[in-house]
């Protein structure tokens, strides 16, 4: 499995961050190889992303997700990831937030981007643009306040 692990410091506060995280459809905002993100639930999201220069799609399940802390999801079907995404307080306007992603590189060219650090460089540009967002609005577009386990609600 391959691995990234990148984090970046934005000027809001924490529930600002983490809610703008949860506008998942809202991704291709500022992930640049993410076409599109439907949210099916509260626990289940369609992704489609262009992945080593071709199309991937693939069905994802929030294993956890508690406010203000972090989001963890792995694929069900399609292309295998899994990640987490952690929200960390610096201050009353000031967010630590950190992705951890794995997956199972396919192919030569998927194995090559990863041992040249050009998924971490992605991500890390992600994160640069989601920062950019975020400050410029100083304000998420919505929020989902409930608590996720195994793609289920139960708050």
């Amino acid at each position: 499995m391959a691995e990234v692990k990148e984090s970046i410091e934005v000027n809001v506060p924490v529930s600002t961050a983490y809610n703008q995280w949860t506008q998942f459809e809202e991704f291709p905002q500022f992930m640049d190889n993410v076409e599109s993100v439907k949210q099916i639930d509260d626990g289940h999201l369609a992704w489609t992303a262009e992945v080593g220069g071709k199309q991937e799609q693939w069905q994802a399940e929030i294993t956890a997700q508690e406010p203000d802390s972090h989001i963890a999801w792995r694929a069900t079907e399609g292309k295998e990831n899994a990640g987490d995404i952690r929200f960390e307080s610096l201050g009353p306007d000031r967010t630590r937030v950190e992705v951890v992603m794995t997956w199972e590189p396919e192919g030569i060219l998927e194995a090559t981007a990863g041992k040249l650090g050009r998924d971490s460089s992605a991500v890390k540009a992600d994160l640069e643009r989601f920062k950019e967002l975020i400050e410029k609005r100083g304000t998420e577009t919505g929020s989902f306040r409930g608590e996720v386990v195994e793609g289920q609600r139960v708050d």
